[in-house]
């Protein structure tokens, strides 16, 4: 017996949330689907409602309303907000973690507590709240340092110190100039790994998991990973870094010790399980838990999915969702981020943006900083304005489509990356 059409409503604003909607969009699962809060491309293609995302209160009002029968919640701030448990106790079905569980990103005191516990590969480090125990660290320790904001800081809250007066400006910048605000209260002085960076994106159902390819993001501004951090440039997948061999490092010194790990912290957990890993000489280890998809990545996850993710975020917010029901498909994908002029410093808004009247096979606009005026035109209303995905059965194909399709998104002042890709494109040998 065919199941019921799902009436759908995804949380979030930005480019994560804009790829979850044309999934759902594809779905012959899906009956509705509407967004809150959204953003002026999403209101191109579905109903967009206001929203606080993370007043758990609000959004089970809001489901109600619109008869939700899944919520996908896409950002980290509903998860730690503890969205998911309202919704749960109000018999809504979603995807997503609850609090719980949303602690290992909202807290990374507690995810290195948690790592350390369960002997889980990860950097040494300490958790400090004043400056000058944390300058002893430091100088103990040596350079470079890796100090990071304890809490949700949108993917900012993190310096790589190469000397102590980088160290002790950056220490007092979080715990006494507060920049990020309370997520500054606690800061950890990690030490630096050395390897190559990739992450690797679980759903999770319990003690079931689907792990989609290694992808890797760009995080700085520049060609050649130069310049200030962004909230990311750019992603490709699947990374070659990760090889099988690491995969299976991964799986067996990673994945499986943490699900373990969550199950005897009696945490129930069910949603993406986000692993930032280090690629090091010794082996893989994990550089942070996110409790979501990350931002530029899901965008080119998605498509590689073997099956209709709704279902499969559907089965894993049941509890039903088995690792043997979906996998992964062949070929790669590719995203390159148009930014606004001025990012990732003050950025330029209001600015008028041109779509292209047609696109090619295997490419797709994903919005991530758009507004919709009244008269219907586009303007930019953020940073990371636009994403060209592409697809391709090799990487090189990827990119070849996506960089060809940019220019035809016409947004003045704008800037993005030219080498997206290059480092596995270098290794495969088509760069």
């Amino acid at each position: 017996m065919p199941s019921a059409p799902l009436n759908v409503l995804i949380l979030g604003s930005g480019g994560r949330e804009h790829a979850l909607l044309k999934a759902c969009l594809r779905s012959p699962r899906v009956a509705s689907v509407r967004v809150a809060p959204g953003n002026g491309g999403m209101a191109l293609e579905a109903e967009c409602l206001p929203v606080d995302a993370s007043d758990p209160a609000a959004v089970v009002a809001l489901a109600r309303r619109v008869g939700a029968d899944l919520v996908i919640v896409g950002p980290e701030g509903p998860l730690a907000a503890g969205v998911v448990d309202a919704l749960e106790d109000a018999g809504i079905l979603a995807y997503g973690p609850r609090a719980a569980g949303a602690r290992l990103e909202a807290s990374k005191a507690f995810c290195k507590d948690f790592l350390l516990r369960h002997r889980i590969p990860t950097a040494a480090a300490a958790t400090f709240t004043s400056v000058a125990p944390a300058l002893e660290r430091v100088r103990a320790g040596r350079f470079p340092v890796v100090l990071k904001a304890s809490g949700l800081a949108a993917g900012k809250g993190v310096v790589i110190a190469r000397d102590l007066a980088e160290a002790e400006a950056a220490l007092r910048d979080m715990l006494e100039a507060k920049v990020f605000g309370a997520s500054g209260d606690e800061v950890l002085v990690e030490e630096f790994m050395e390897g190559e960076e990739a992450s690797i994106m679980l759903v999770v159902c319990r003690d079931q998991y689907l792990m989609l390819p290694a992808s890797q993001d760009h995080k700085r501004v520049g060609e050649g990973d130069t310049g200030p951090n962004t909230g990311g440039m750019g992603a490709y997948a699947p990374a070659g870094v990760v090889t099988p061999e690491v995969e299976a490092r991964v799986r067996r010194e990673i994945v499986e010790p943490t699900l373990a790990g969550l199950a005897a912290d009696g945490i129930d957990y069910r949603g993406t399980l986000y692993v930032g890993i280090m690629v090091t000489p010794e082996g893989p280890k994990v550089v942070e838990f996110n409790v979501r998809f990350g931002d530029p990545e899901c965008q080119v996850l998605l498509p590689l999915v073997d099956g209709d993710p709704v279902e499969l975020f559907e089965s894993v917010a049941r509890g039903a969702y088995r690792s043997s029901q979906m996998g992964v498909r062949p070929g790669a994908a590719i995203i390159v981020i148009l930014a606004a002029h001025g990012y990732p410093a003050t950025v330029r808004t209001g600015d008028p943006v041109g779509l292209p009247a047609s696109l090619p096979e295997g490419v797709d606009l994903v919005h991530g900083g758009t507004k919709r005026l009244p008269d219907g035109s586009l303007v930019t209303s953020g940073g990371r304005v636009m994403g060209v995905v592409a697809r391709g059965a090799t990487l090189a194909e990827a990119a070849r489509r996506a960089y060809a399709a940019v220019p035809t998104v016409r947004i003045p002042g704008s800037h993005h990356r030219r080498d997206i890709g290059a480092r596995q494109l270098r290794r495969d040998g088509a760069a």
